[in-house]
């Protein structure tokens, strides 16, 4: 059971990150995981007009982040302590992005997940990510996955 659903996070977003809340779109939320995506608009793009790698880490992250979140709470000081992205493939101009992202590790004081980003209409992922973050001693929450 998640102690966050998809409205209450799309709310949280909007209060705790306003700058960056509209970008992002959740999808899915189970107990599999979370898919996230995000509109690809111009200022996403880097010359040659490919989708930027801090494009494309963001939305992991952001994914790993929401999780985190929809298991354990609005807690806003869950940061992010490790990262790695592979980039596997050129995500193409003018189409979105969705993250799925999976919880591998959910601790007392660490998290640890996994991402695959896609671009629509493509068939496999255009990046890899693994990411850490740490939660705040003395957050209560479920039980881990």
């Amino acid at each position: 059971m998640a102690a966050l659903g998809i409205d209450e996070l799309h709310r949280f977003l909007a209060a705790s990150f306003p700058q960056v809340a509209g970008d992002f779109r959740i999808l899915r939320l189970d107990d599999a995981g979370i898919a996230v995506a995000m509109a690809v608009a111009d200022r996403h793009l880097r010359p040659g007009g490919t989708v930027s790698g801090p494009t494309m880490f963001a939305l992991a992250d952001v994914a790993v982040y929401l999780a985190i979140l929809a298991r354990i709470g609005p807690v806003a000081l869950a940061v992010t302590t490790g990262a790695s992205i592979d980039f596997l493939r050129k995500p193409a101009p003018g189409k979105d992005l969705r993250a799925e992202a999976r919880l591998l590790k959910l601790g007392r004081t660490l998290a640890v997940g996994d991402v695959l980003v896609f671009s629509d209409g493509s068939p496999g992922p255009v990046a890899r990510a693994a990411l850490t973050y740490s939660i705040p001693p003395g957050t209560v929450r479920p039980s881990a996955p």
